[in-house]
């Protein structure tokens, strides 16, 4: 007796407490807060494929705790209950029942999944090439001319046409609070159209197992009105006075001489550069560092010295850099940015 006491001590004590943190999350980070018209029709049908397997399985408990009171042995019963095999009615009954709770999620969810299957093209929606690496998240523009990483930058209120695959394995595009999710394939492109409604900030996720860092392959979305998105895009084409790489400190200047050197071939800044790493032409404006880590000096300083020990498995190479060289590179890379606020 003791030890069953001890199991149900320990059965409620993790009940209470998966109970509890069910109320944790962000709301941002969340399928079950839609904040667009893809994620609203998604949430639709969750709550209805949710609604119809609760209410079956009242039924089905409701009929099977009758039927244990109804028909339980009685003292000085004989024989057994009456039996119903072969009741024609009863057969078609659970027979129906079961068809036509089928036609009532397969209606909506056949709807719901050739509206977002749409394609919308360059007039009616910003056009947006997504590439996922190991592990982080390559965004084009290319009717706008704009590249970046890691941010990915929306207009509110306008639809998105999302063109996605891969440039080394399997990965999935996933933004809870938008839609989603999608699967990005090396040597093939899937598409799928995002719209917020709300501007703020948002955020994605691989929902794929790719690698050592899987876990940690997020980014950050960013949804602003159309003129502050027309501002962007204006900064990041270099329309606007300030320009992103002019060093401005004797410290910058040393730390772009060694950039250009090092970093240039793998990372692009103001369109000149390699793609093997994120386009960096705003880093300064972002507010996570690989993804994952606040942006402080502090953390950048820790990527450079070992991108290993952060993201395990990613393809940035240790450079071995001393202190003097990665305070100055610290120092250059905080002055790229497009922002007026920087």
């Amino acid at each position: 007796m003791k030890g069953w006491q001890q199991y149900w001590r320990q059965f409620s004590l993790f009940a209470l407490l998966a109970l509890v943190l069910t109320g944790c999350g962000k709301d941002e980070l969340s399928a079950l807060k839609p904040s667009g018209p893809v994620a609203a029709m998604q949430f639709d049908l969750m709550k209805l494929s949710s609604a119809i397997m609760i209410g079956v399985f009242i039924v089905v408990m409701a009929i099977f705790t009758y039927v244990l009171i109804r028909y339980r042995k009685r003292p000085g019963q004989q024989g057994i209950p009456k039996q119903v095999e072969g009741n024609h009615a009863l057969e078609i009954l659970w027979t129906v029942i079961p068809f036509l709770l089928l036609i009532i999620m397969a209606i909506p969810t056949v709807t719901t999944g050739f509206a977002l299957h749409k394609e919308y093209p360059k007039e009616e929606a910003v056009q947006v090439k997504v590439t996922a690496h190991q592990f982080w998240w390559e965004f084009e523009y290319p009717d706008l001319g704009v590249a970046t990483a890691q941010d990915l930058v929306l207009p509110v209120g306008k639809k998105v046409q999302f063109v996605l695959s891969a440039s080394d394995v399997k990965h999935a595009f996933w933004i809870p609070a938008l839609g989603g999710k999608i699967d990005t394939n090396p040597g093939q492109e899937n598409k799928m159209w995002l719209q917020a409604d709300k501007t703020g900030i948002y955020y994605g996720k691989c929902a794929e197992l790719c690698g050592a860092s899987h876990a940690l392959m997020d980014f950050k979305v960013e949804v602003m009105e159309q003129a502050d998105f027309d501002t962007w895009v204006a900064g990041m084409k270099g329309v606007q006075a300030k320009e992103p790489v002019t060093a401005t400190s004797p410290l910058a200047a040393e730390g772009q001489q060694i950039f250009d050197k090092s970093c240039l071939g793998c990372h692009a800044v103001a369109g000149k550069g390699g793609k093997m790493g994120p386009n960096l032409t705003n880093f300064a404006d972002r507010e996570r560092v690989a993804g994952i880590k606040a942006h402080t000096p502090e953390n950048i300083a820790d990527w450079l010295k070992d991108p290993q020990k952060i993201k395990p498995g990613n393809k940035m190479p240790n450079l071995n850099l001393d202190d003097n060289q990665v305070k100055a590179l610290v120092e250059y890379m905080e002055t790229l940015s497009v922002s007026e606020k920087k």
